[in-house]
C-alpha cells in the first residue's frame, strides 16, 4: 500500500470508526479521573462521580456542556428537595417515602413535558433527591452529610466530563450542523424537482416529507446545544433558528403545490411552469435562478390565464389559485435560501400532550410507590436500593416510546454487571496496588458498556450495565469486600426494574391506541390555533408545534402501517388547511375595502368568522357534520369574495387583494372535498 493510500485510509477510519474509538477513550478518562480525585479528596463513594462521567459523555462538546448545565442545575434542585423532604417529615418514613414518590413521579412528568436536555434536569432534580434521600429514611441524621458529599461527587463527575469533552480532540457540532445543512438543501432541491415533474408515487411524498419531520426536530436539538460551544454558536443562533423556520415553510408550501396539482384543473395551464421550475431546482446557483424567474413570473401567469376560456369560470378559478401557490412556494423557497437576518430568532413551540404527562406522572408514582410500600412493610434491608433502581428505570426511560423494552434491556445489563461486579469483588480488587493497576482492570467492562449504550439498539444494555456496575461494584476509598450485599443489593435492584418494566408495558404505556390518539387530537387541534392564534409569529408556533407533535408521533407507531399513515394524512392536512387560514387571516386583514359597499363589507367580516370557526371545530371534532358545516361556510365566503372582486374590477392593485383571499378560500375547499382527505372515516 503507498503512502497516500495509507493516508487515505487512515482519514476515511477517524470520520468513521475512529469516532467510536476515541468517544470510548474519553468516556474512560473522564470517568477515572473523576475517580481519582475523589478518592484523593477522600469522598466517601467515589463510584458516584464515575457514575456521573458515564451518564453525560456525549459525542460533540456542546451535547456534554449543555448536558452538564441541566446536571448540575436538576442536581442541585435535588439537593434541595432531599433536605426539605427531610427535614419536614422527619422520623417519618411512610410519609417521606410518599412525599419523595410525589416529587420524583413531578419531575418525571415536567421531564416529558420539557424534552431534550431540560429533559435530563428535570429526570436529574428527581431521582438525584431519592439517591440521597431513600437512606435518610431509616438514619435521618445522615441527611445533610449525604447531600453535601453526594453533591460534591456529582458535581465533580459534571466538571470531569466538561473539561474532556471540551479540550481533549474536541468535536464540535457547529462543523456537523453545517453539514447537514448543506445536505438538506440539495435532498430538497432534488425531491422539489421530482414533485414539479410528477416523478413520485404518492406513498413516496408522504414518506419523503415524513423524513423531513425528523430532520426538521433533530436540527433544532442539535442547534440547542451547540449554542453552548463558542460564542460564533451563540450569536448565529438567531439565524440558525430563522433558517430552520424558513425550511419548515417551504415543505408546506411545496406540499400545497403538490396537492393543487392533483386537485385542480389548471394543472395543463400551468405544466410549462413546473416544468422550468424543476430545471431551475437542478442547477447549481438555485437561489439566483429562482429570484430571476420570479422576477418575470406574475407577467407570463397573466399572459397565460388570457389565453384560458374566460366563460370557463372553475378553470379561472382553478388557475388563480395555483399560480399564487406557485409564486408563493418560490418566495418562501428563496427565503429559505437566502442569509437570514439580525431579526429575533423564532421559537420552536415543542408541545407534549397534557394527557402523556399526567400518564407519565400515574406510572412513574405507581411503581415508585409500590416499591417503596414492600420496603417499608417488610423492612427489607435492600429495598433502599429497589426503589432507587425502580426510580432511575423510570426517570431514563420516561422519554421513550417502549419504556418497558429499554427497562428489561437495562436490567440485563445490570444482571451482567452483578455477575462481573462479583468477580471483580472476590477476585481483582484484592490482587489490585495502586490507582494504574485499577484503572487498567476497570477498563475493558466499561467501554464494552459504554460500547453498546452509543448503539441505539443496545443502549439499554449499555447504560444498565454500567450505571449499575458504578453504584453496586465500583471501589470506594473503603472498599467493603462483601459479596453477600453485592448480590442482595444487585437482586433488589433487578427485582425492582422487572416489576417497572411490566407496570410501564400494563398501566397506560405510551403506545396506548388513547393516549396515541390524545396526541394526534393535538396534532389536529394545531390548524385551530391557525384559525384562532394571535397573528404575530403564529406562522412558526404553528409549524414548529405541528411538526414536533408529528416526531412524537412517529416514534409511537410503527413505521409503514396503517396507524402511522392514518397520523401523516392528519399532519400534511392539517399543514395545508391551518397554512392556508394563516394567509388568508393575513391578506384579509391587508384588504382595503374603501369601494366595496358597507352591506357586502359586513357580509364579508360575518363569513370571515364563520369560516375561521367551522375550520377550528373541524379539527377539533371531525366528523361528517362538521364536515358539511365546514364546505358550506366556505362555498359562502367564496361567494361573497367573488362579488366583492367584480365590484374591484377597475383597480388592479384592490383586485389582487380579493384574487389571493380567493385563492385561499379556494384551496381550503379543495382540501375539504378531497376524498383522500381523513376527516371522516364513513365518508
Amino acid at each position: 500500500m503507498s503512502l497516500q493510500q495509507a493516508r487515505l485510509s487512515m482519514r476515511d477510519w477517524l470520520v468513521t470508526d475512529g469516532h467510536v474509538w476515541l468517544h470510548l477513550a474519553k468516556t474512560l478518562l473522564a470517568a477515572f479521573i473523576a475517580m481519582s480525585i475523589a478518592m484523593r479528596l477522600e469522598l466517601p463513594q467515589p463510584r458516584v462521580a464515575m457514575t456521573t462521567t458515564f451518564v453525560l459523555m456525549q459525542p460533540f462538546s456542546g451535547m456534554v456542556l449543555a448536558k452538564s448545565v441541566y446536571r448540575f442545575a436538576g442536581t442541585a434542585l435535588g439537593m434541595i428537595a432531599a433536605l426539605a423532604l427531610g427535614a419536614v417529615f422527619v422520623q417519618q418514613p411512610e410519609l417521606h417515602a410518599l412525599a419523595l414518590t410525589i416529587w420524583v413521579a413531578a419531575c418525571t412528568a415536567l421531564a416529558v413535558r420539557y424534552r431534550h436536555f431540560r429533559w435530563y434536569g428535570f429526570v436529574l432534580a428527581g431521582y438525584t433527591a431519592a439517591l440521597i434521600g431513600i437512606p435518610a429514611v431509616t438514619d435521618p441524621n445522615s441527611l445533610l452529610i449525604a447531600t453535601l458529599t453526594r453533591g460534591a461527587e456529582v458535581m465533580l463527575g459534571i466538571v470531569c466530563s466538561s473539561v474532556v469533552s471540551a479540550l481533549v480532540f474536541p468535536r464540535h457540532a457547529s462543523a456537523t450542523l453545517t453539514q447537514s445543512l448543506d445536505a438538506r438543501r440539495m435532498r430538497f432541491a432534488a425531491f422539489a424537482a421530482d414533485v414539479l415533474r410528477g416523478r413520485l408515487s404518492r406513498i413516496a411524498r408522504e414518506r419523503r416529507f415524513a423524513d423531513f419531520v425528523d430532520e426538521i426536530v433533530g436540527f433544532e436539538a442539535t442547534r440547542g446545544f451547540a449554542t453552548y460551544e463558542s460564542p460564533a454558536m451563540r450569536q448565529g443562533n438567531g439565524k440558525l433558528a430563522q433558517l430552520n423556520s424558513a425550511f419548515m415553510d417551504a415543505c408546506a408550501r411545496l406540499h400545497a403545490l403538490d396537492q393543487s396539482m392533483k386537485r385542480l384543473r389548471a394543472s395543463d395551464a400551468l405544466a410549462p411552469f413546473f416544468e422550468e421550475l424543476a430545471q431551475n431546482f437542478e442547477s447549481e446557483a438555485l437561489k439566483e435562478h429562482l429570484e430571476r424567474y420570479k422576477a418575470t413570473l406574475p407577467k407570463r401567469l397573466r399572459d397565460a390565464q388570457r389565453a384560458l376560456p374566460h366563460t370557463d369560470h372553475a378553470t379561472q378559478l382553478d388557475f388563480t389559485t395555483s399560480a399564487e401557490l406557485l409564486y408563493r412556494f418560490i418566495a418562501d423557497t428563496i427565503r429559505y435560501l437566502s442569509i437570514p437576518n439580525h431579526r429575533a430568532a423564532p421559537r420552536y413551540d415543542a408541545r407534549t400532550s397534557r394527557f402523556v404527562v399526567v400518564a407519565t406522572f400515574m406510572r412513574t408514582g405507581i411503581v415508585i410507590a409500590a416499591t417503596a410500600w414492600f420496603w417499608i412493610v417488610t423492612a427489607w434491608p435492600s429495598g433502599g436500593y429497589a426503589v432507587i433502581g425502580a426510580t432511575l428505570a423510570c426517570a431514563l426511560s420516561s422519554a421513550l416510546a417502549r419504556p418497558s423494552k429499554f427497562i428489561a434491556q437495562m436490567a440485563a445489563g445490570a444482571a451482567l454487571a452483578i455477575v462481573i461486579g462479583y468477580a471483580y469483588l472476590c477476585r481483582v480488587y484484592p490482587a489490585i496496588d495502586g490507582l494504574a493497576l485499577l484503572c487498567a482492570m476497570l477498563a475493558p467492562p466499561l467501554a464494552a458498556g459504554a460500547f453498546l449504550a452509543m448503539r441505539p439498539s443496545s443502549a439499554g444494555y449499555g447504560i444498565g450495565f454500567c450505571v449499575f456496575f458504578c453504584l453496586l461494584a465500583a471501589p470506594d476509598n473503603r472498599i467493603v469486600y462483601d459479596p453477600g450485599l453485592l448480590l442482595n443489593n444487585g437482586v433488589a435492584v433487578l427485582v425492582a426494574m422487572l416489576g417497572a418494566a411490566i407496570a410501564c408495558a400494563v398501566i397506560v404505556p405510551p403506545r396506548t391506541r388513547w393516549l396515541v390518539g390524545k396526541t394526534l387530537a393535538q396534532l389536529r387541534a394545531q390548524a385551530a390555533l391557525a384559525c384562532e392564534g394571535k397573528l404575530a409569529g403564529l406562522g412558526e408556533r404553528f409549524h414548529s408545534g405541528t411538526h414536533d407533535l408529528m416526531s412524537q408521533l412517529r416514534a409511537l407507531l410503527t413505521r409503514r402501517s396503517r396507524e402511522h399513515r392514518h397520523a401523516l394524512l392528519w399532519m400534511l392536512v392539517t399543514l395545508e388547511v391551518g397554512q392556508a387560514m394563516i394567509d388568508l387571516r393575513r391578506d384579509s386583514r391587508a384588504l382595503h375595502t374603501a369601494c366595496i359597499p358597507d352591506a357586502l363589507r359586513i357580509a364579508w367580516s360575518t363569513s370571515l368568522a364563520r369560516v375561521l370557526r367551522d375550520i377550528a371545530v373541524l379539527f377539533r371534532t371531525p366528523d361528517s357534520r362538521t364536515l358539511r358545516r365546514a364546505i358550506a361556510s366556505v362555498v359562502a365566503s367564496i361567494v361573497i369574495a367573488e362579488d366583492m372582486l367584480e365590484r374591484t374590477r377597475d383597480e388592479r392593485s384592490r383586485r389582487r387583494e380579493v384574487q389571493r383571499v380567493l385563492a385561499c378560500l379556494h384551496f381550503v375547499r379543495t382540501a375539504l372535498v378531497d376524498p383522500d382527505a381523513p376527516f371522516d372515516a364513513h365518508r
